[in-house]
């Protein structure tokens, strides 16, 4: 098992632009969601998504996080078109 900030690391590891572009990353587990909410900040823009605990232990094995990619990939586009 891992732990939110092994999580987190992991996702900057398999994701380097988030750190670059500045998008803070924090990860939480919902016990009643039974679910990492992973969530993404840069300056007035947030973006949360769940990633559910297959998808974390597929991040974890060293695989992409596709759903997060997305989340990622949204969060810059919102970002540059301000």
């Amino acid at each position: 098992m891992y732990d939110n900030e092994e999580l987190c690391q992991k996702i900057k590891d398999i994701y380097p632009d988030i750190g670059e572009c500045g998008i803070e990353v924090k990860v939480d587990y919902d016990n009643e969601k039974k679910a990492w909410i992973v969530d993404l900040k840069k300056d007035h823009h947030e973006l949360k998504t769940h990633l559910e605990a297959e998808d974390a232990e597929t991040c974890m094995n060293g695989k992409q996080c596709i759903g997060l990619g997305l989340q990622i990939a949204q969060l810059k586009e919102n970002i540059k078109s301000v």
